[in-house]
């Protein structure tokens, strides 16, 4: 088992229960308070998972604040660096202004909000180009959700392919994509109030070299570039583009070479950059840039609305895309991106199968990983600042391998609490200009790196077994977090994926499927399962559930199970009260000296142990539950160990007909005693401690130590099966017969009964003869009879459609032993309550 430690969800946290702030500590001080956070709740944890019957190294865990862990994930940084993969570039990132750092992709959840939209004229600067030579302005009218990201606006996008018209509305004429103008149009004109003049492709206005005057900064010749991804869905077809606050405009200021504008510091606040708004909290600006754009008569019209927005999954608040200086992992250095779908594809088994496409559609469209976080509780990137390269920021691959070392035996604070002097190998210089005047850096590293390398500080150190991983589970969120982070070094360190499996699951919801929230009252502990009903009933419920969607919790669904854990416990103790004189040892019998019901009933355990063993490997629990359940709930209660109750309780105690049947019990104890112990693991172990397994002469002190049960091949008799089908067929015939007349009053119990069978069939009638005397103790009634006759008029059904069935009052007296009504009872006059069988029985006990 193991703990991610570092991260913000700690920080965030902690700071939260001190009722600080960001830089109201020292950084080694806070450091230190935030390990003894993060150690008081692995504490809290251990002892919950413990609780919940969860096998592990409790005492030996991996933790990624501990140092041996922190050596792995800077040697691993190194690797990659070695590699090449690893850059700093300014890039836009999703940035959390509340808490101030970058965030993955992983950390951003979307969320529903209101947002003002704008329609913004920005002005041509050479009409002319397009033959406009009268002095009426031409405007390109512009759409955008974000209004505060117009100061950081260098270019307008256009979609080379689609058309575009000039509206002249007598004041003006706009610039509008074809087939959206009417619609835009139409929200502050009347289709009367504007005359289209031109139509231009939109490929014209590259070829023509068109510019505009920027709205709000000083840029007198922002140009029209081109982009694929200017839709017709919604807008105006031109898309304002800002490379410092989108991923796609920054590919496209790549692609045009455009500056990247970026007014905003890391708390969300327009800076001097963004005058006249300086001071503004971005969200808080858009009112009075609308008002401002609408003062100098560049807005065309503003409305609300509602949409889907990227929010910080720690504070839930709204996040920004935008340009910052940050360490980047470049998945297409050396065809990764290529291996990882290979990987995906070729090398892992995906449960269910469309985590495959779901990740896979991921990776193919994923931007290159931030690997720097501006926060205090994480591993330190130790990039240096080089004085001979202009500040430069680098990374050393000496400067990394030294301070892994240093980490390994002091933990990652002496990053932070050494000079750096201390944490440099002896005369280290940089490689580029021979200078040795440095400045440390203090970004860390993103907390999904740290448990993205697991496989290489969990498996080169404590598991010490070859990687690939068996498995990896987690939720289905995590195709685009922890399967990412751990695929993508896995590939580019070791050139294979870490896992050979994957399985995802769905979350937990209430009984009604929605989501659990204090607000509405729903929250449904699994602390207070546990202490109402015990941690097993708590893990049936996860095996009985399909986790392939959200898996639902109530109150009923837990009593439900409660029942379901009864009938299996049952089922268990009437085995363990029939074997406790049985000692396997000493008593099992073989094969071939067991009776046909037993063969049949081993038969039946065979075949669900090969069910069984076909789920548990396809990851399938509720399969596994449910054919464990109903075996115990419909084979062996409600037929077979109903049956056996005569045969157990009356038949000579070492007699072989008695020995026969605890021999099948003791294998389907043993067999499902084995098969419950992943899903019932306290429950097993209670079973197993006082199975007579531990009576035999094979002493194993745990259930969980034992193989999975085998099938010994002469259970699986394909004649002995075929023979008592069609029988377990009839019987469901005559208890029925039985229950009518119990009803009507006829009998009490289906001992007080005599079945009469009636039959024109000669297959029928052969094939019941078979079984001679047996047919009474398989029905569960005193006397079976069965009559030849000429014709039938109504039979069972198609396959006994010349046999029926009649229930009459059993001839005789009660036997006070057996309680079978029987014709002897009194014969042996030493017992004269008993019948012959009985009375024999007794005497030999004698």
């Amino acid at each position: 088992p193991g703990w991610d430690c570092h991260g913000l969800p700690i920080e965030h946290q902690l700071l939260k229960d001190l009722k600080a702030k960001k830089g109201d500590f020292d950084t080694v001080i806070f450091r230190k308070k935030a390990n003894d956070y993060a150690m008081k709740f692995v504490g809290i944890q251990r002892e919950e998972f413990k609780r919940l019957g969860i096998w592990g190294q409790w005492d030996d865990p991996y933790l990624t604040l501990a140092p041996s862990y922190e050596y792995w994930i800077l040697k691993s940084l190194g690797d990659l660096v070695k590699k090449g993969y690893v850059y700093r570039s300014l890039k836009p990132v999703n940035w959390c202004f509340s808490c101030e750092t970058a965030l993955a992709e992983a950390e951003v959840e979307h969320e529903d909000k209101t947002s003002p939209t704008v329609y913004v004229k920005f002005q041509l600067n050479n009409p002319q180009e397009f033959g406009f030579m009268s002095e009426k302005r031409v405007f390109l009218l512009v759409w955008t959700t974000t209004p505060w990201t117009l100061l950081a606006n260098v270019a307008v996008a256009v979609n080379p392919e689609f058309t575009y018209v000039f509206a002249d509305n007598g004041q003006q004429i706009l610039v509008v994509e074809k087939g959206l103008s009417k619609h835009v149009l139409s929200k502050v004109l009347d289709a009367g109030q504007f005359k289209v003049v031109e139509e231009v492709k939109g490929s014209e206005f590259l070829r023509k070299g068109i510019t505009y005057k920027h709205p709000f900064n000083k840029l007198e010749n922002c140009p029209v570039v081109s982009a694929a991804y200017v839709t017709k869905e919604d807008g105006t077809g031109l898309v304002h583009t800002a490379p410092g606050h989108g991923q796609e405009d920054y590919q496209t200021g790549l692609a045009y070479k455009l500056p990247v504008l970026m007014p905003v510091n890391s708390r969300g606040v327009f800076s001097d950059d963004g005058v006249p708004f300086t001071g503004h909290h971005v969200f808080k600006a858009n009112e009075p840039i609308i008002e401002d754009l609408k003062s100098r008569g560049l807005l065309f019209f503003t409305e609300n609305i509602q949409h889907s927005y990227p929010h910080c999954w720690r504070c839930k608040n709204p996040v920004i895309f935008r340009a910052t200086e940050q360490w980047f992992l470049k998945v297409d250095h050396n065809d990764l991106r290529k291996k990882l779908q290979q990987a995906i594809e070729n090398d892992v088994r995906w449960v269910p199968l469309m985590g495959k496409e779901r990740i896979s559609s991921m990776v193919s469209t994923r931007p290159d990983w931030c690997l720097s976080r501006q926060r205090l509780w994480g591993v330190p990137i130790p990039a240096l600042v080089c004085g001979g390269c202009k500040g430069e920021h680098k990374l050393f691959i000496e400067v990394i391998d030294h301070l892994a070392q240093l980490v390994k035996t002091e933990g990652s604070d002496v990053w932070f609490e050494k000079e750096l002097k201390d944490l440099l190998p002896d005369g280290f210089k940089c490689s580029d200009c021979g200078g040795n005047s440095f400045e440390k850096t203090q970004d860390i590293l993103d907390v999904w790196f740290d448990s993205g390398v697991s496989h290489q500080a969990v498996f080169h150190t404590l598991v010490n077994t070859p990687l690939p991983a068996d498995l990896y589970l987690e939720g289905s969120d995590q195709h685009r977090g922890w399967f990412q982070s751990s695929l993508i070094p896995s590939v580019a360190i070791d050139g294979r994926a870490p896992y050979r499996q994957v399985l995802t699951h769905g979350f937990v919801v209430d009984g009604q499927g929605r989501k659990m929230s204090k607000s509405l009252g729903n929250v449904i502990s699994p602390q207070d399962l546990i202490n109402q009903s015990g941690a097993e009933i708590l893990r049936l419920w996860v095996a009985s559930s399909s986790y392939n969607d959200d898996v639902r919790i109530s109150k009923e669904i837990i009593d439900r199970l409660v029942d379901s854990y009864r009938k299996i416990r049952n089922t268990v103790r009437y085995l363990l009260g029939n074997l406790s004189d049985f000692n396997p040892d000493k008593d099992l019998l073989d094969y071939s000296r067991l009776l046909d019901l037993d063969r049949w009933a081993l038969g039946r355990l065979a075949h669900v142990i090969k069910t069984t063993d076909e789920a548990y490997e396809a990851y399938d629990f509720v399969k596994v539950y449910k054919i464990i359940h109903s075996f115990c709930n419909e084979e062996l209660s409600s037929i077979y160990l109903d049956i056996l109750k005569d045969r157990l309780y009356t038949c000579p105690a070492l007699g072989d007909q008695r020995k026969s049947a605890q021999t099948v019990l003791y294998h389907i104890l043993d067999c499902l005693t084995r098969m419950i112990a992943p899903m019932m693991v306290i429950t097993s172990e209670e079973i197993f401690a006082i199975s007579p397994k531990n009576k035999g002469s094979s002493q194993i002190s745990s259930v969980h130590l034992l193989t999975w049960p085998a099938v010994e091949s002469s259970w699986e008799s394909k004649d002995i099966e075929k023979k008592f089908n069609v029988l377990m067929e009839l019987r469901s015939f005559v208890l029925k017969a039985l229950d009518e007349q119990r009803k009507k009053g006829a009998i009490g119990s289906g001992l007080q009964a005599k079945v009469v069978i009636k039959t024109a069939s000669d297959r029928d009638l052969n094939y019941l003869k078979e079984f001679g005397d047996s047919l009474a103790s398989y029905f569960i009634v005193s006397q079976v009879l069965l009559k030849k006759e000429v014709t039938i008029t109504a039979g069972l059904n198609d396959y006994f459609a010349q046999t029926e069935i009649e229930v009459h009052p059993a001839d005789g007296s009660k036997c006070g032993r057996c309680w079978n009504y029987r014709t002897d009872v009194g014969e042996n006059q030493k017992h004269p309550g008993l019948c012959l069988r009985c009375a024999q029985v007794v005497e030999n006990l004698a």
